[in-house]
């Protein structure tokens, strides 16, 4: 399978399967969209999947979040946030992705969007975007929001998954996860690439 940013482009045009993926990694109990009775009180934020080749491998730039942090501390994440008031999805996803690891805007070619999704625990309506970078990032960590960066290879997150019990803020539940150096990838993060997994799979890369 031969991808690089042109075709990982087409297929990101191409129908999504969005909650199909999503529900794979899904936590027990928990909803993928947004209930009437909390419509009001949803957050609005973008992520960005950021991906680079290296050593024939497609990598992703995924983060630690400190243990300090008011939202999903600890776990393994994508650089994003909260969208500022005046700002596009878009724009929150490039300037978080430079406040937490450095990376610049400029670096970065936007490839596409995958499909949002609601996280109900912490309220976030959640749109993941997908960038691409021509080679490894020298990364500068902002240690209050990233305790360290995770180059994870995309052709790792494949079934069978793995499932570990966890200590939550919603007391203890046991999650579908990839175990990847000595990390847990699960929730959302895993969700977003659980998509992306299929996507590539259901593509038709070839060569050019």
């Amino acid at each position: 399978m031969f991808i690089h940013a042109k075709n990982i482009k087409k297929a990101l045009l191409l129908n999504l399967p969005g909650a199909i993926s999503h529900k794979k990694m899904l936590s027990p109990n928990r909803v993928l969209k947004v209930t009437p009775a909390e419509k009001d009180h949803v957050k609005q934020s973008s992520v960005l999947l950021l991906l680079f080749i290296e050593n024939n491998e497609l990598i992703a730039c995924l983060i630690k979040r400190p243990s300090h942090m008011k939202h999903h501390a600890g776990q393994v994440a994508l650089p994003g946030g909260r969208i500022e008031k005046g700002e596009t999805a878009i724009e929150t996803a490039l300037r978080e992705t430079f406040e937490e690891i450095g990376v610049k805007s400029n670096d970065i070619e936007i490839l596409g969007l995958l499909s949002e999704f609601y996280v109900e625990v912490s309220k976030f309506q959640i749109n993941p975007f997908v960038g691409w970078l021509q080679k490894r990032p020298k990364f500068k960590i902002d240690h209050n929001e990233v305790e360290k960066t995770i180059l994870f290879p995309i052709n790792r997150f494949k079934a069978p998954f793995s499932e570990v019990e966890l200590d939550t803020v919603s007391g203890k539940l046991k999650v579908p996860c990839i175990k990847f150096d000595e990390e847990i990838i699960w929730g959302a993060t895993a969700m977003i690439l659980a998509e992306f997994s299929d996507i590539l799979e259901q593509f038709n890369f070839t060569s050019e």
